[in-house]
């Protein structure tokens, strides 16, 4: 782990690999199948006062206000708390609205979702991150308090901040772990890649429980992941688990009335482990039966063909998945047998919002549909059609579901039909999370590139913005 003032030159992608024998090695065990769960050895740390995971179970009283949010009211994270619902009951939408402010932050052909804003929990700051390394602080009036410059300088930041007492936490696409300082963008501390086992990218958003951070880091040879717990007040490693295959994007979702932590990867699988103790629970596969048909990646340890790309919600026992084999699950939490499956039209690679106390699950498919879902059945509710493909965050309020598509327009449909209220134009394909904060939306888009798609270059169009609406 560097300190504030030290610095490391990025690394190119091909010497950010890891082998399974390495990652035990960087835990203090050299063993040589693959690490099933690992305690570091004095918690990482040197003189042996790293936080250390507290053992299963936990004595944890829900109620439906925290099933939205996170127990400690000066924390926030992507999705609105440790359940990943993407659910903001006490923000209003506008009946229509305009652009008040933007500025460009995107600029990188890379095709996976962009970062999306979180505001502070006091609401007077909004953080943004871009795809050039780049974290931006934003007053709601648009004034822009601080910007500091990361060395994830290749692809960025697609994963969003989680904002504990003054420190903002989040993962780059390098490989390494920030720790910044919320009112003045200084550096706290920084946890490179090395410190992580060689990881290639942390596309995750990390998550936040009593002093310690869960991050899912992406790994190049053999393709890969790895689940770490990191001391949120040094940025030392804790804790980590490599059972994952296939590079996984999505962010860790915590339930803590079931005790469970929950992310799926690009194996096609969700993962469960009991939480906080962290020992491995269930696996589910999603994909023809068998598993995903697609490529054999790995050496035959998995296929590529049903990923699991966007973070799963969860509540009332039940978690939601959307698959590349085109189908949405609801699957238990405790023991993951699959409760039912809706099939869409094409891939599903958003990230579902839901409403607990209604009980409906929103989805977008690249069908070009948002589905409203009825979390106990699965039967549908209404459809519609939001003119291009659906790959990031769905919002839901009291009555909104706010979502953007690659038509480059971001929607507000109505919550209870699916009818459009307003749509906004926009640069680019709008893949954040659409945040409601006082009567205010903030999202963020890709850059509009040619080329990427045929041999990985591109030609810069015009940057993606971040966008502030209000009403008109």
């Amino acid at each position: 782990m560097t300190s504030v003032d030290s610095h490391r030159e990025d690394q190119p992608i091909e010497t950010a690999t890891l082998s399974r024998r390495h990652l035990l090695e960087a835990g203090g065990t050299a063993v040589a199948a693959g690490l099933a769960g690992c305690t570091l050895p004095g918690g990482g740390s040197a003189d042996g006062d790293t936080a250390t995971l507290p053992s299963c179970p936990i004595d944890v009283e829900e109620s439906p206000e925290t099933y939205r949010t996170h127990p400690n009211d000066d924390v926030r994270m992507w999705r609105g708390g440790l359940r990943r619902l993407g659910y903001y009951p006490e923000e209003t939408v506008p009946e229509s609205v305009s652009v008040n402010w933007s500025f460009p932050i995107n600029y990188v052909g890379h095709t996976a979702a962009k970062s999306s804003p979180v505001p502070t929990p006091d609401r007077e700051q909004i953080l943004f991150a871009g795809d050039t390394g780049r974290v931006e602080s934003y007053a709601p009036s648009g004034r822009n308090d601080w910007s500091t410059q990361t060395n994830a300088t290749e692809k960025g930041f697609h994963g969003s901040a989680a904002i504990v007492d003054g420190v903002a936490y989040i993962g780059g696409y390098n490989g390494d772990l920030y720790a910044i300082g919320v009112e003045s963008g200084e550096m706290v501390w920084h946890t490179t890649s090395e410190d992580l086992a060689g990881a290639l990218a942390i596309g995750s958003s990390p998550a936040y429980y009593e002093g310690v951070l869960y991050v899912v880091a992406e790994y190049w040879d053999p393709s890969s992941g790895a689940l770490w717990a990191i001391d949120a007040e040094t940025g030392e490693p804790i804790h980590v688990d490599d059972r994952m295959w296939g590079q996984p994007h999505p962010s860790a979702t915590i339930d803590l009335e079931e005790e469970r932590l929950i992310a799926g990867s690009n194996d096609g699988a969700v993962y469960c482990w009991q939480f906080p103790c962290l020992e491995f629970e269930w696996k589910f596969q999603t994909g023809p039966e068998g598993g995903p048909d697609g490529k054999t990646k790995a050496d035959g340890e998995f296929n590529h063909g049903a990923q699991v790309k966007g973070t799963a919600p969860t509540f009332d026992g039940r978690v939601f998945v959307g698959s590349w084999d085109d189908h949405v699950y609801c699957l238990d939490v405790e023991d993951g047998e699959e409760l039912w499956s809706f099939e869409t039209g094409a891939i599903v690679m958003s990230n579902p919002a839901a409403d607990p106390n209604e009980g409906v699950v929103y989805v977008g498919s690249s069908d070009h549909y948002v589905y409203a879902l009825d979390a106990e059945t699965g039967e549908e509710q209404w459809s519609t059609n939001v003119g291009g493909r659906v790959i990031g965050s769905l919002t839901v309020t009291d009555d909104t579901v706010l979502v953007g598509s690659s038509g480059s327009y971001v929607y507000a449909l109505e919550k209870h039909t699916g009818d459009p209220r307003w749509r906004v134009e926009n640069r680019g394909h709008v893949t954040s999370a659409p945040v409601p904060l006082d009567g205010r939306v903030y999202y963020a888009e890709r850059a509009v590139v040619d080329g990427y798609y045929d041999d990985g270059e591109f030609d810069l169009v015009e940057p993606g913005h971040a966008y502030c609406l209000v009403e008109d």
